[in-house]
């Protein structure tokens, strides 16, 4: 079980699998010689940083917001004297009725005299003789304030493989943060979902398979697996149907039952020839393995109605279905 401490810790500083030394780390970067500008009137993590720990990719509408213009990082002034420390990041949650949800996050503290000498410290050299661990710790978005509202954003120095030092990361976990705000920003996972054993959003590889050119027509060698299957079945939003990678959202689904799963077997096994269409689906099933063991596979539920056999091997294989298939992928 994690100590406080250490979810403390991660919760403040982003972990992600990265490379060695020398590789950027985000926006804290900055040269130690250029101060940091300070802006007046510190207000909320929702005004000023909007989008700050923003690191899960969805679909933006064309009409979202232009991003909130940063201000320049960089060393402490000397004129500036930092009452508090805030931190603004987003988070993970389970949702009040189950699944889960993406929450940003407003914490604050004030007793940070450590903070401000581990922050003033030199960034080290690179030195490539220091072996460095893959993991990339992505320093937190961080502001400090003073007495009169006024706030800038510090450099945060890092270490010779490129990651904030350890007094850094140490002074970040050692004041008593106090969260004085939480914002649900969206749904990662539904209760629907998450009952359902599917995950919210899947990609239609029907679509992304044959933009590509690459399967290939289902041959005699295509033996239906016996295992039970879990049906998933996603929502294409209009707008991004034509896409590159079609994102759906998660409709409905479960464990299929036997009696259907034997039909769709049967359906998958035809060797029709697969009809010159370009229409795209509006809805597709994901059959997978309950056991993680055999293909996977893509039904288109309207449009072109093709499927996509997909072995853990590779080679997938393109096929042809209809509207008795698409009837047997109901909600189970």
């Amino acid at each position: 079980m994690r100590s406080s401490r250490t979810v403390l810790a991660v919760a403040l500083l982003g972990m992600a699998l990265g490379g060695c030394g020398g590789t950027e780390i985000g926006p804290d970067r900055a040269d130690d010689a250029a101060p940091a500008q300070i802006v007046d009137g510190w207000t909320s993590c929702a005004k000023q940083a909007p989008q700050a720990g923003e690191v899960l990719s969805a679909p933006k509408a064309e009409t979202s917001p232009p991003a909130t213009k940063e201000p320049t990082i960089g060393r402490i002034d000397p004129t500036f004297t930092p009452a508090a420390a805030v931190i603004c990041g987003r988070e993970i949650r389970p949702g009040p009725n189950g699944g889960q949800e993406q929450i940003a996050t407003e914490r604050r503290a004030e007793e940070i005299a450590p903070l401000l000498t581990a922050l003033r410290l030199p960034s080290e050299q690179a030195d490539e003789e220091v072996a460095c661990t893959l993991e990339m710790v992505v320093p937190p978005w961080l502001a400090l304030v003073d007495d009169r509202g006024r706030w800038l954003r510090p450099h945060i120095p890092t270490d010779s493989c490129d990651k904030p030092r350890t007094e850094v990361i140490n002074a970040l976990t050692g004041p008593r943060w106090t969260t004085v705000d939480i914002r649900t920003i969206r749904q990662i996972e539904s209760p629907a979902a998450e009952a359902a054993g599917c995950a919210q959003q899947w990609t239609d590889m029907v679509w992304v398979e044959t933009r590509n050119g690459t399967p290939r027509p289902a041959g005699p060698g295509t033996a239906p697996f016996a295992g039970p299957l879990r049906l998933c079945v996603y929502q294409v939003p209009a707008s991004l149907q034509e896409g590159e990678k079609p994102p759906g959202d998660f409709v409905y689904g479960g464990p299929l039952p036997a009696e259907r799963q034997a039909g769709v077997l049967r359906a998958l096994s035809n060797r029709r020839a697969v009809v010159d269409c370009d229409t795209p689906a509006t809805r597709f099933a994901v059959l997978r393995p309950l056991d993680e063991g055999g293909p996977d596979r893509y039904v288109e539920l309207d449009g072109c109605r093709r499927f996509l056999i997909v072995p853990a091997t590779g080679g997938a294989q393109l096929g042809q279905g209809d509207d008795a298939l698409a009837a047997l992928l109901g909600p189970v």
